[in-house]
């Protein structure tokens, strides 16, 4: 069976989108399907404006045509809404091919803060880009319901996992005398509201690990925090061990990868009470959730590290991989591609919520 999955965003791109189509591919594969992932690697690019680590494909619609073509896929599914997004689209349109899209950012507020669009026009561009798929498959039911409310016609809830064999508790882990070490792993740039972190005064380090255009600003403006830059694998999981809070400022992620590997390394969640941390974060137990992000911060510092492990380890990515294949259809004829390969109340990742 035939999966082709397109995507603009890929290596050697770091983020959550890259980490859960990479994670998919590959538990998809184990099952026995044939997966192709359509990327930016074959085409002329040029850096996305303000978010140069996205390259924007260039002159794809006839390669990527060409390409669908000889892999004839038993499915489509369309992961982004950049160039090679819509080339798909396009394709699978004049094709009468039926697909599925994914929603994996919070598209319109994303482009409000960079530029003086307003998000009701974005919003009907990714309406209409979704709205001609089967399903669009949204990160938690939180998503899913706002998708709903914006008109968006068939939204259904694709989770995340956790590789809960590398990120891992430190066994020797103590709380410094120096303080508690709070942390903000991921992209640094204007969406994930870094200052809203750097910012508070509390007792204890800062420490920020990542990258993004927003870097040399930020250690202009806190000279106090800590900048480790980016780190992979076994490095960042046990750096994510050190830490006794890890704090996600973001208000517009649509789930927030990083809290659940926090999660499984043991530590404690400190958010805001909006869209992805609601669902993700279980309040009072795996994490605070407060307007205040310094009072979340220091309550999280009171919660057991083994109950945020055993929550990361119900979110495993064969989990969310089935509930992946449990969406997509069939190419000749819009039907499911493959029946739940596990009983519903087995298929779906644990939520805060649930």
């Amino acid at each position: 069976m035939k999966i082709a999955n397109v995507t603009d965003a890929w290596h050697p791109q770091t983020n959550g989108v890259v980490t859960t189509l990479s994670r998919t591919s590959d538990a998809l594969k184990a099952m026995g399907y044939d997966v192709r992932m359509f990327t930016p690697e074959p085409y002329w690019t040029i850096p996305c404006p303000s978010y140069p680590e996205i390259r924007l494909s260039l002159f794809a619609g006839r390669r990527l045509a060409k390409a669908l073509r000889e892999f004839q896929p038993d499915s489509i599914h369309i992961s982004t809404e950049g160039p090679l997004g819509l080339a798909a689209r396009r394709y699978c349109m004049r094709h009468n091919l039926p697909f599925t899209t994914s929603y994996h950012t919070q598209f319109p507020a994303y482009v409000r803060k960079r530029f003086p669009i307003p998000e009701r026009w974005t919003y009907r561009f990714v309406r209409w880009f979704h709205n001609a798929g089967k399903a669009t498959l949204a990160p938690t039911p939180a998503i899913v319901k706002d998708l709903k409310e914006h008109q968006f016609r068939n939204p259904v809830v694709w989770g995340r996992g956790v590789d809960t064999q590398l990120f891992k508790p430190n066994p020797k882990h103590r709380r410094a005398e120096s303080g508690p070490v709070y942390m903000y792993v991921g992209r640094i740039a204007v969406e994930k509201n870094i200052e809203a972190f750097a910012s508070m005064q509390l007792r204890g380090r800062k420490v920020i690990v990542g990258d993004g255009p927003d870097l040399p600003q930020l250690k202009r403006e806190f000279p106090d925090c800590e900048f480790l830059g980016y780190q992979f694998g076994a490095a960042l999981a046990s750096t994510f061990a050190s830490a006794d809070v890890f704090v996600f400022p973001s208000r517009t992620d649509t789930f927030g990868l990083v809290m659940l590997e926090a999660m499984a390394c043991g530590v404690p969640v400190a958010a805001y009470p909006v869209a992805g941390p609601i669902d993700v974060v279980v309040d009072g137990v795996t994490g605070i959730l407060d307007t205040s992000l310094e009072r979340a911060a220091t309550k999280a510092l009171t919660l057991s590290r083994e109950d945020c492990r055993q929550y990361a380890l119900g979110n495993s990515w064969e989990r969310c991989t089935e509930q992946f294949l449990s969406h997509l259809v069939r190419t000749d004829n819009g039907q499911p591609l493959a029946p739940r390969h596990l009983p519903d109340e087995h298929v779906e990742p644990r939520y805060a919520s649930g």
